[in-house]
């Protein structure tokens, strides 16, 4: 019998091939990809990262037992810590100040699935927070995964990124927020898990759309 998060996986399975195929994503794999665009999709990522963190706080809040509990704060810990400072750090091999990056307006499609992630994470329960969250931690693995198997990027700095998310210490989060999912579905009722596979899917098609929000260098129309 297929874990919960298989069958997710299963009927996300053409978004996330997108993904794979979608030209941002080949540019990074192949170096073609322009800097000014991998630029952008920085300063973005960089004002998902400070509402993903307060999407884990509320995992702390919503956590039943000390143990999970433990786990969303060190999450937030180090995606509020460790991976912002990386990503800092990162962003300034590319020329990007700090102050650059807080300056940085929230493109429509940023916004939009940010709001998206904070919604479910004060509304819903534990369980909906996770189904929310898991395209991100779980698909990043994955994307790096898949780039990484087919050899080294020509640009050094894609490279730095694909080896990042690509690493077991990443991967790992993604595993235990998929072991906490399909515990905390066991016997769950046939409209709780289709809630959870729109929160899902949801954010699958938020992921795919980041990527190509930040090809086109998204701006307001108006």
């Amino acid at each position: 019998m297929k874990n919960f998060t298989d069958i997710l996986r299963s009927q996300a399975a053409s978004i996330w091939e997108a993904e794979l195929k979608h030209p941002f994503v080949l540019g990074i794999a192949d170096g073609s990809l322009p800097k000014e665009k991998f630029k952008y999709y920085l300063c973005q990522d960089y004002l998902f990262l400070l509402d993903y963190s307060k999407v884990f706080a509320y995992g702390v809040v919503k956590s039943s037992n000390e143990a999970t509990m433990a786990k969303f704060a060190q999450l937030l810990n180090e995606t509020l810590n460790t991976e912002m400072d990386l990503h800092r750090g990162y962003s300034e091999k590319f020329g990007i100040s700090p102050a650059e990056m807080e300056a940085t307006p929230m493109a429509p499609t940023t916004h939009a699935y940010t709001r998206h992630l904070l919604h479910v994470a004060q509304v819903g329960t534990l369980t909906d927070l996770v189904a929310g969250v898991l395209p991100c931690q779980w698909g990043y693995w994955e994307v790096a995964t898949n780039l990484a198997e087919r050899g080294k990027s020509p640009e050094p700095l894609y490279q730095e990124w694909i080896e990042m998310y690509a690493s077991d210490a990443f991967g790992a989060l993604g595993r235990w927020l998929r072991d906490l999912l399909n515990g905390l579905t066991a016997g769950s009722s046939d409209d709780e898990k289709q809630r959870l596979r729109n929160y899902f899917l949801t954010s699958s098609r938020y992921e795919y759309l980041f990527w190509e929000m930040s090809y086109n260098q998204e701006d307001w129309e108006i």
